[in-house]
């Protein structure tokens, strides 16, 4: 059953969003939710930018990433760069011991790419019990989802309660281009992963992403092998309709 109260606050985030900046925007959910945020990150660009607007203002939310074991060296560089930067700690979350020893069992280290069920189980075991977790408690979830990124994310709303974790979930840069995010990126001089500057737009775990050649979509080296409308892990399920504006 859909909270009211977070619907009602979804809407008037998704009222006010037009005229506020990422700082704003970020802030604005700390003074609309009265509880636990989180915002979980995977040090992409727009992660990072959220952190950014997170950090400088030293706002109450959580910040955590899902750590799935298979994540590239430059990631794990950046998260400790990113700590150093703003001198606060991202907490890392690790898949399920038991689950994930069961897992390999079962497909093997690289069985993944047997199937897409077989990915969505490697992905269940390691991002979804950990994001679970991360949000157990929680009243509002912030992540750096793009409408731009593909015709599934394009789908979804600014801010809206998740059908599935049962919070409010807020996308601060929904309608964001790439190239506004990469100039306030550098603007504000915020640490990025370096594979960014190798052709990987979209950066996971190490065997499921691939640079992108000129012309290929963000996620096209994201689960390549994969037919385009499946390649999600299934973090961001889709929303129901985007909700109308509160009453001013």
């Amino acid at each position: 059953m859909v909270n009211p109260d977070l619907s009602n606050t979804a809407a008037r985030l998704a009222c006010e969003c037009a005229r506020l900046d990422l700082e704003q925007r970020v802030a604005a959910v700390r003074d609309h939710v009265s509880g636990r945020i989180v915002f979980t990150t995977s040090f992409g660009l727009e992660d990072q930018a959220i952190a950014h607007a997170i950090f400088v203002q030293d706002l109450a939310i959580d910040v955590v990433t899902l750590d799935t074991g298979r994540l590239f060296p430059e990631t794990y560089e950046l998260w400790g760069r990113t700590e150093t930067r703003y001198g606060r700690r991202i907490r890392g979350l690790f898949p399920d011991r038991n689950g994930l020893e069961r897992l390999i069992d079962h497909q093997g280290i690289n069985g993944f790419r047997r199937s897409l069920e077989a990915r969505h189980a490697c992905c269940a075991v390691r991002k979804l019990e950990p994001l679970g977790r991360a949000l157990s408690g929680a009243l509002a979830w912030i992540s750096g989802l793009r409408a731009e990124q593909s015709s599934l994310r394009a789908t979804m709303a600014y801010a809206a309660v998740d059908p599935r974790q049962g919070v409010l979930k807020v996308n601060p840069l929904f309608d964001w281009k790439r190239d506004q995010l990469v100039s306030f990126i550098g603007d504000h001089d915020i640490p990025h992963n370096p594979l960014h500057d190798r052709g990987f737009l979209s950066i996971g775990c190490a065997p499921c992403t691939r640079a992108v050649a000129p012309g290929e979509p963000e996620r096209a080296g994201r689960w390549w092998w994969e037919h385009e409308d499946k390649r999600e892990c299934g973090l961001h399920a889709k929303h129901p309709a985007r909700p109308q504006p509160a009453p001013a």
